[in-house]
């Protein structure tokens, strides 16, 4: 089988379920959004993570190729795919609540940095707010689960955390922001 198939050349692409739309539809921008958030956490992984970290994000990943699945089916409530919903949500909450019991209070904001898994973390958190940010502005258009917004705001916070862990574990101090006045 072969990888192209000439299929979007004139500028469309199939949804699932056989359906076609413009790759400019808001529905493609956001799918394709998590994806990208999907490779990014992928470049997270090939740094030195802790184990928890590692485990952690490679439950993401799977997790976010079913959000993307869901943002790429017209109507998924009557698809049989499957969904994200309360247990990956309070799972998401469970991994905040264990990394920050290994970290300091925050007293102002940081500047986003540290080695380069934290870093990493952080630009994946700012993707994650884009894919989030898009997937409401496709509910806006069409019905889709309310899971997935909830899901991908949970995500962005652990994103967060993990960066504050990670860069902690590894020596890497964080940088508050402190405004010029």
């Amino acid at each position: 089988m072969k990888i192209y198939t000439k299929q979007g050349d004139a500028g469309e692409t199939s949804l699932f379920g056989g359906s076609r739309t413009k790759k400019s539809n808001v529905r493609i921008n956001a799918y394709g959004t998590v994806d990208e958030l999907n490779s990014t956490i992928g470049m997270v992984l090939s740094y030195s993570l802790s184990d928890q970290g590692a485990k952690i994000l490679s439950q993401v990943q799977n997790d976010l190729f079913v959000v993307g699945a869901t943002l790429a089916t017209p109507d998924p409530e009557k698809s049989r795919i499957d969904q994200v919903g309360d247990t990956e949500i309070k799972g998401l909450e469970t991994w905040i609540d264990m990394l920050e019991e290994d970290l300091p209070p925050l007293k102002s904001f940081i500047l986003p940095g540290g080695g380069g898994a934290g870093s990493t973390l952080h630009f994946a958190r700012t993707v994650c707010r884009r894919a989030e940010r898009e997937t409401v502005q496709l509910s806006e258009a069409e019905e889709i689960p309310a899971d997935a917004i909830i899901y991908l705001n949970r995500l962005s916070d652990l994103l967060f955390v993990l960066a504050r862990y990670e860069n902690r574990l590894h020596g890497e101090k964080e940088t508050p922001w402190i405004p010029e006045r």
